[in-house]
């Protein structure tokens, strides 16, 4: 009598799962994960007012900025630390002056962000950067 051999079955571990579960581990994590946001300049918007209130041009201070930088208030070329000196008295006649800030579109970010900043030192409350609609409409600017 003949005995056969026997056929010898390899134990193997499926590993098809294991990519499965992976995938959905790294989605779950990309997923609840909490991205963090960088913070930009901090400014309070206006709320929506029924009433809009027209400030001309002449009753604001208009400042300036040119492509390298430069700073022109109300016409005239100033430093940034004399921006302070200048708007001070005008602040002590009318605390709620307008500043409008005007400023080149090939400007740095940087130089905007310094006039504000010494604007928010001098004690102005209203500062207004215009879209280039409403510049468009000024017509004199």
């Amino acid at each position: 009598m003949k005995f056969g051999t026997r056929l010898k079955i390899e134990e193997d571990v499926s590993s098809s799962s294991t990519a499965d579960i992976a995938f959905l581990l790294i989605i779950f994590f990309m997923v609840t994960t909490a991205f963090g946001t960088t913070r930009g300049l901090e400014m309070t918007l206006p709320k929506k007012q029924k009433v809009t209130q027209e400030v001309s041009t002449t009753e604001a201070v208009l400042v300036e900025i040119d492509d390298y930088g430069n700073i022109f208030i109300d016409g005239g070329g100033v430093l940034l630390e004399h921006i302070e000196p200048y708007i001070r008295p005008k602040l002590a006649r009318n605390p709620n002056k307008y500043v409008l800030i005007k400023s080149s579109l090939a400007a740095k970010y940087e130089y905007a962000v310094s006039v504000v900043d010494e604007l928010r030192l001098s004690g102005v409350k209203n500062i207004s950067i215009p879209t280039q609609k409403e510049i468009a409409s000024w017509g004199q600017y």
